[in-house]
């Protein structure tokens, strides 16, 4: 039993009490890397903001003057690398025998403040890009629809019809007005009279050259005259504009083309109070509808000198 007693002794006599210097040099190599990442996170990388900033040049059409740091140009050959000189005592002094870091964090704070310039420069310019292509579509667009007018106006004076229609360019497209006198309907009819196809014919040929979808709306003025043929003016204006729609697409227009409407007396061109209302308010307009979207559309009757 004594022997058994000074063995274990023995053994307690060689138990390793200095394990925990092995707990406490994994910690201190722990927060070394951690300090290296962090310190590595710190830098930009100048590789990534050339990459950065050619993306942008190309993405958005930019002069690469644009997108340039304060100090040096960012290129691919000889460029100034501002996070490496500041990191250098020699070029940073403040940084060698004890420097506190702050010109690290400053170049970081300039590095981030050129990118979002930067950035911001790129959007800008492609604003600018959009804003002048788009006045570009919307000055071809009211090109091709004056040309389309001036046409039809020439192929009516030659049928001595010229002050038969009237036109207007709005957010719509092009919008060719004939007068629904007794020429082009009977009074609550809708049969279009031999007057009124001269005048559609006049027409025709220039909007179906055209690649426009067309929009035919039927109106009536706002006179308060009972309709004997028809329930109401709804069903008179809409079965106007299906007339003139049918006339269209019986002469060559491609039915998928063309849309019919009717709104009454409720989109009237003049206010009853005005002369004019009881005879112009009275037609079918024929609207060669442009293919803008609306964020251009918006801006044709203003390029067109009329009013929207």
């Amino acid at each position: 039993m004594s022997h058994k007693k000074k063995k274990r002794g023995h053994d307690e006599e060689h138990e390793n009490h200095e394990r925990w210097l092995v707990t406490y040099a994994d910690m201190l190599t722990l927060l070394m890397v951690l300090f290296i990442v962090l310190f590595a996170m710190s830098q930009v990388d100048q590789k990534k903001y050339a990459e950065l900033k050619a993306g942008l040049e190309i993405g958005f059409k930019t002069n690469a003057a644009t997108i340039t740091t304060d100090t040096a140009p960012l290129s691919s050959g000889g460029a100034a690398d501002s996070t490496v000189s500041a990191m250098d005592p020699a070029v940073n002094p403040g940084l060698s025998g004890g420097g506190t870091g702050t010109n690290v964090s400053s170049d970081k704070a300039n590095s981030q403040q050129e990118l979002d310039k930067a950035a911001t420069q790129a959007v800008q310019a492609m604003e600018r890009s959009q804003a002048t292509q788009q006045a570009a579509d919307v000055q071809k667009e009211v090109k091709n629809l004056k040309e389309a007018q001036q046409k039809i106006t020439e192929a009516l004076k030659a049928k001595g019809l010229a002050q038969a229609v009237q036109f207007n360019i709005d957010k719509r497209g092009l919008v060719i007005t004939v007068i629904s006198s007794d020429v082009v309907f009977a009074g609550d009819r809708a049969d279009l009279l031999s007057g009124g196809q001269r005048i559609v014919d006049a027409i025709e040929p220039t909007v179906k050259a055209l690649p426009n979808n067309i929009e035919v709306d039927g109106h009536t003025n706002q006179l308060a005259v009972p309709t004997k043929y028809y329930p109401s003016a709804w069903e008179l204006s809409t079965a106007r504009a299906s007339t003139v729609a049918r006339y269209l697409i019986d002469h060559g227009i491609a039915g998928s083309r063309i849309t019919a409407a009717g709104f009454a007396g409720f989109r009237p061109l003049y206010p009853p109070s005005d002369p004019r209302a009881v005879t112009r308010n009275r037609r079918v307009d024929i609207v060669v509808l442009t293919a803008l979207p609306s964020s251009e559309s918006d801006l044709l009757a203003a390029t067109a000198g009329q009013p929207s």
